[in-house]
C-alpha cells in the first residue's frame, strides 16, 4: 500500500509544479500506475515546436523497481526504439542502475534532457546514432522533418 501513497503523493507534486515544458495526468483515473506525460521538444533542438505523447507505467513494486517510460509519439532519436512501442533508453531505469529514492519529476527531465542532448553511445536504434555521430545535418532534418509530421503542434 505504501507505494500507492508514494505514487499519490508524486502525482499530486507533478500536477501541481510539473518540471518545465513537461504535463502529467493519469491516463484512467481509476488506475495509479499508468500516466500520461505531455512533453515539448526542447528549444534548439530538431524536436522544438513539438509535443510529444509519452506513457509512464510505474510497476507494483515501486519505488522498489523502475517505471517505464515510452512516446506514444513517433520520435527520429537513437535512444527511443522505432517501433510501435517508442521503448525510452535511459539509464537511470535500468534495474541495476535504479534507485527507490529517484522521483519520476527527475526521470521526466532527464528524458526531456535526453531530447536535447541525445546518448548515441547509449543507442537502442544504431541506424540512427551513427547518423546523429557522421551526418548531423542529416540527423536534424529527418528529426525535424518527423517532429513537423508525427508530433502534436503546441
Amino acid at each position: 500500500m505504501g507505494s500507492q501513497k508514494r505514487i499519490a503523493k508524486e502525482l499530486a507534486e507533478l500536477t501541481e509544479s510539473a518540471p518545465e515544458g513537461i504535463t502529467v495526468k493519469l491516463a484512467d483515473e481509476s488506475n495509479l500506475y499508468i500516466w500520461n506525460v505531455y512533453m515539448e521538444g526542447p528549444e534548439n533542438s530538431p524536436y522544438q515546436n513539438g509535443i510529444f505523447h509519452l506513457t509512464l507505467t510505474l510497476p507494483t513494486e515501486y519505488p522498489f523497481k523502475p517505471p517505464t517510460v515510452s512516446f506514444r509519439t513517433k520520435i527520429y532519436h537513437p535512444n527511443v526504439t522505432n517501433d510501435d512501442k517508442g521503448s525510452m533508453c535511459l539509464g537511470m531505469l535500468r534495474a541495476d542502475e535504479w534507485k527507490p529514492s529517484s522521483r519520476l519529476a527527475a526521470v521526466l527531465q532527464f528524458a526531456r534532457q535526453l531530447l536535447a542532448e541525445p546518448m548515441p553511445d547509449d543507442a537502442v536504434e544504431g541506424r540512427i546514432a551513427e547518423q546523429f555521430k557522421g551526418d548531423f545535418p542529416r540527423y536534424e532534418e529527418v528529426a525535424r522533418e518527423w517532429t513537423r509530421k508525427y508530433a502534436v503542434r503546441g
